[in-house]
């Protein structure tokens, strides 16, 4: 019987890290392709409305999480075309699956990658890209072997600040995902419903556990700056 509570005890506990290393990974990815790819793009770019874009890409970063959950309600729910249509392609809601925790993570962590990602690509010498085309690379091929390599201590302090953001996401995906055991329940909710409930051991030890994660990536981040 101890060790049948033990091992409830056990997966109780280790679900929710799972699923926010899951979420905060899928997330992680996506965020820096596009954020790279945006960030690159805008780096050097200029045009009418430039600055409007730009705000409404770090919209995420200064809006509370209950109204970025809320805005994905609107554009995901059952009532909008693109909910309707994953909904008709996938034969579900959007809404309370871990996917919405997927797609929370990555709207509140993009603006990081993107500031990150274009900070790097202006700090890059324009003519060395320039050397590179002359020399015959195409544009794509100067961007991965010439532009990326640069810019890489700024890219990589994104990538991990965006991957801890999104592991620490708690109120849209809240609103966006739910919190649901063992399906949505990520350790930021697991934490609030923990303390809610009077779980205050396994509160700490969710807390202990994204405490050390986030401590992780923060020293790399710090190491790789210096």
């Amino acid at each position: 019987m101890d060790l049948q509570l033990n091992s409830e005890i056990m997966q109780e506990f280790l679900s929710p890290i799972w699923l926010s290393l899951k979420v905060a990974t899928i997330s992680g990815v996506i965020v820096i392709i596009i954020g790279t790819l945006i960030g690159r793009i805008l780096a050097r770019r200029r045009f009418k409305g430039k600055a409007i874009v730009e705000t409404l890409l770090m919209l995420p970063m200064v809006l509370p999480p209950t109204v970025v959950g809320f805005l994905l309600i609107v554009v995901f729910g059952k009532n909008s075309i693109i909910g309707q249509a994953i909904e008709w392609i996938f034969n579900q809601p959007i809404i309370f699956t871990w996917w919405a925790a997927v797609i929370a993570a990555v709207v509140v962590a993009f603006p990081l990658m993107y500031q990150a990602a274009k900070s790097g690509f202006q700090g890059v010498d324009n003519n060395i890209e320039e050397a590179a085309r002359i020399d015959g690379a195409s544009e794509w091929k100067t961007f991965l072997f010439i532009s990326i390599p640069l810019a890489s201590k700024m890219l990589l302090a994104g990538s991990i600040l965006s991957f801890a953001r999104a592991l620490g996401e708690f109120g849209a995906t809240l609103m966006f995902a739910g919190n649901i055991p063992g399906v949505t329940q990520t350790i930021p909710t697991a934490i609030y419903i923990a303390i809610d409930s009077g779980k205050r051991f396994m509160a700490w030890m969710w807390v202990i556990a994204i405490m050390i994660l986030s401590f992780g990536m923060m020293l790399v981040v710090r190491i790789k700056q210096e």
